[in-house]
């Protein structure tokens, strides 16, 4: 028992914040609000009032709307998760990676890109880093011919399974296991990724 809480009449101490979930709090609202409005119309008040935070909070997490922004516009670190798997493995690895995300957050990250505004530099950022970040990556990985447009065709799979199972709840991909999923997808998707 802590001092405070061991004194009568002290008042309880406040709870403490879950960092992680704060951020992702912040970077889900943020991405939300961009998918549907212009960058400029976006205020940090905006963010905060959607993730239940206040404003300083944002600024303390992220440091400004630009670096907040920023990072709502990278994949980097949801590519990375996406593709950590030997490639012989990964079709089933990158399914699985998709539907976990979907049902575990709620929404996976890399399916944000069907949201990605249309508007202004923005939507060229964002665009230009999923391709650079996912498609690209991916491409980097596999051998033998058309890489690039394999990967596309690969994440092309890959999203339209999140657009199904997240977006559009289709009530037999959600009723199955990720793992059924998982093979049954996963051979589609793995037949872009080897030659």
């Amino acid at each position: 028992m802590s001092a405070v809480s061991s004194r009568p009449g002290a008042p309880a101490a406040p709870a403490r914040r879950d960092a992680a979930a704060t951020k992702a709090a912040i970077l889900k609202a943020a991405r939300h609000l961009l998918a549907r409005h212009a960058h400029a119309d976006i205020t940090l008040k905006d963010v905060a009032e959607r993730a239940g935070v206040s404003a300083p909070l944002v600024l303390k997490y992220f440091g400004n709307k630009e670096s907040l922004f920023a990072r709502v516009m990278s994949f980097d670190a949801d590519a990375d998760a996406l593709l950590a798997a030997p490639l012989e493995e990964l079709g089933r690895h990158m399914v699985r990676h998709v539907l976990e995300s979907q049902r575990d957050r709620g929404a996976d990250p890399l399916v944000r890109i069907v949201f990605a505004p249309l508007h202004g530099d923005q939507g060229d950022v964002l665009r230009a880093n999923f391709r650079a970040h996912v498609v690209d990556a991916l491409a980097a990985r596999l051998t033998g011919p058309d890489p690039g447009l394999r990967a596309e065709l690969a994440v092309a799979q890959l999203i339209g399974l999140g657009v199904m199972y997240g977006i559009a709840r289709g009530p037999r991909v959600r009723e199955s296991t990720i793992a059924d999923l998982a093979d049954r997808y996963g051979p589609a998707v793995q037949a872009q990724l080897t030659p």
